[in-house]
């Protein structure tokens, strides 16, 4: 399918969808899609009165609501570049990525603007709180005049009020530069990823038709992951709003609690989701239920019923309408996926990553395999940096629509992404198979050579660790007595069930021989370190692992 310009199809569906809603604060307000419509147009003015120029760039911070939504969307449809900055981040990273992105406007909620300052960000014209839509800071008193009349200009213009035939957006091209989202891995240092409208274009063609082609626009989507990160802003938001959906976004702290009380009233269509939620799911509900019928689950007919019974259980936890559940953003234990696969659970796992807005491999629930995370994705190519890349892991390349234009003002780390025949070096380590279905290995950088010259991907490690009962994450690193498992154990359910903190971590250190009969001869652990408190984490749940290498 040709190219269409975004925001024109945003346009279309806000035109047809004039009385749906369209984005909800969970168990807060709703706005409809004419509601949404009406406050694109008032920004639009006030970017207009303000002399803001097609291009300039307009930050967003905040928490995940349905004013966010409006935010970016009125920056695209006006032509100017949103440049979403995840909350997380510390007040100092904030300010550099404002100042670094040279936005005129900053939208931020009030419980971040709390840890920021307007002398940090000389460069901003204004500042909007994004819950009201009110100026926080504005550089001069014309601007703030501006503000001050925006309401009666509104009504000026469209004295017999706003309708559907006063939409006319900001036709965009392929490769204009849509927005900049920098990243937040686990490398350490964020770069601006400059994403084109054919990327977003690739993506919500591919969720349209591949993806997600029964949604339609009665369809429920529950928004639980950062809008700022690419994968829960084009999944999460701007494909739904494409079709006309409506979409809940989770305000507070995303806790497995509030998810799964979210699910059971919306009723998602479709869940996207990182491996960890499910991962605590099967640890704290599932694998208690699964030990204590071990021996019944060995007799045959009997062990169908208990893996039916624990897959109705668990599809009606998660609102019972959905067709699949889409995980992506890390690696999915194996042990969980082992078992959600045995009871026919619908689920799938992807890959993607920022510089490809996000989607690169991706199967039905029914068509992809064991351990694999799909096969490429209309409009992308992959290919293995290997002598044999179905046997040989090397690095995941990626050539198609989907892949961003370059890091913003960073000539030198540009080059260093793509290779000589211009495919962007992933930095991730996998093989195919021969039917083309990807299965990952690991970060090239986190790759640990062994003594013997062996590859040692730490992830591999980690997944069999955390298995083991209490554990809730790991990360192993090498350091100079060879490779540490850091393991932050389940304290409080330890202490709910009698035992005491350094009982448990004994308990823990006594299955390392059990843990390493597991491991290759090569990959053996030999030292366990507790964490007191968990890892710090991205957005994504992912392990900051840069925090924790150590000197060998």
């Amino acid at each position: 399918m040709a190219f269409q310009s975004v925001n024109k199809l945003i346009e279309k569906s806000i035109r047809e969808n004039w009385d749906r809603d369209a984005l909800s604060n969970y168990q807060g307000a709703t706005l409809k899609y004419k509601d949404v419509a009406e406050r694109i147009e008032l920004l639009h003015i006030a970017f207009q009165e303000c002399g803001l120029q097609k291009g300039d760039k307009v930050a967003l911070c905040s928490r995940n609501q349905a004013h966010w939504g409006v935010c970016f969307l009125a920056a695209t449809t006006y032509g100017a570049v949103p440049v979403p900055i995840l909350h997380e981040f510390k007040p100092e990273s904030i300010h550099y990525l404002v100042n670094h992105s040279e936005a005129k406007v900053l939208f931020v909620d009030e419980v971040i603007w709390q840890g920021l300052s307007e002398i940090e960000m000389p460069g901003l014209e204004v500042i909007v709180q994004m819950n009201t839509l009110n100026y926080i800071y504005a550089k001069n008193q014309d601007l703030v005049t501006v503000r001050k009349n925006l309401t009666g200009t509104f009504n000026q213009m469209f004295p017999n009020g706003f309708t559907p035939d006063h939409l006319n957006y900001y036709e965009d091209q392929p490769e204009e530069l849509a927005l900049i989202n920098y990243t937040s891995g686990t490398s350490g240092f964020s770069k601006g990823v400059m994403i084109p409208y054919r990327a977003l274009w690739c993506n919500i063609r591919f969720a349209h038709e591949t993806a997600e082609p029964q949604m339609t626009c009665e369809s429920q989507m529950v928004a639980m992951l950062p809008s700022a990160h690419m994968y829960g802003l084009m999944f999460e938001f701007l494909f739904e709003m494409s079709i006309g959906a409506h979409v809940h976004f989770l305000t507070r702290t995303p806790s497995p609690k509030v998810i799964m009380k979210a699910f059971s009233e919306i009723h998602p269509d479709v869940i996207i989701a990182v491996p960890l939620i499910f991962e605590k799911v099967y640890k704290s509900q599932i694998k208690p239920v699964v030990d204590r019928h071990k021996m019944l689950m060995r007799i045959p007919i009997v062990d169908q019923v208990i893996r039916k019974k624990i897959r109705n259980n668990l599809i009606e936890a998660f609102g019972g309408r959905f067709e699949e559940v889409i995980m992506g953003g890390a690696a999915f234990n194996p042990e969980v996926e082992k078992f959600m696969r045995q009871i026919h659970f619908p689920f799938t796992v992807g890959y993607g990553m920022t510089e490809c807005a996000p989607i690169i491999t991706y199967a039905k629930w029914w068509k992809t395999r064991r351990g694999s995370c799909g096969v490429p994705v209309p409009g992308c190519e992959i290919r293995i940096d290997s002598k044999n890349p179905y046997k040989e892991p090397g690095e995941i390349q990626v050539r198609g629509e989907n892949v961003f234009l370059g890091y913003y003002k960073n000539r030198e780390a540009t080059q260093a992404a793509f290779t000589n025949d211009n495919w962007l070096k992933t930095g991730d380590i996998g093989v195919i198979d021969y039917d083309g279905f990807l299965y990952l290995r690991g970060r090239s950088k986190c790759m640990i050579l062994g003594a013997n010259g062996q590859n040692i991907y730490p992830e591999e490690l980690e997944a069999v660790i955390n298995n083991v009962v209490y554990v809730v994450d790991s990360l192993v690193v090498e350091d100079k007595i060879g490779l540490t498992a850091l393991i932050y154990p389940d304290y409080h359910q330890a202490e709910l069930d009698g035992l005491s903190g350094e009982a448990l971590e004994q308990r823990i250190s006594e299955s390392l021989p059990e843990i390493n009969k597991l491991l290759p001869a090569y990959a053996q652990i030999n030292h366990i370190e507790f964490m007191p408190e968990d890892f710090e984490r991205t957005p994504k749940r992912s392990i900051k692992r840069y925090l924790y290498q150590r000197q060998k």
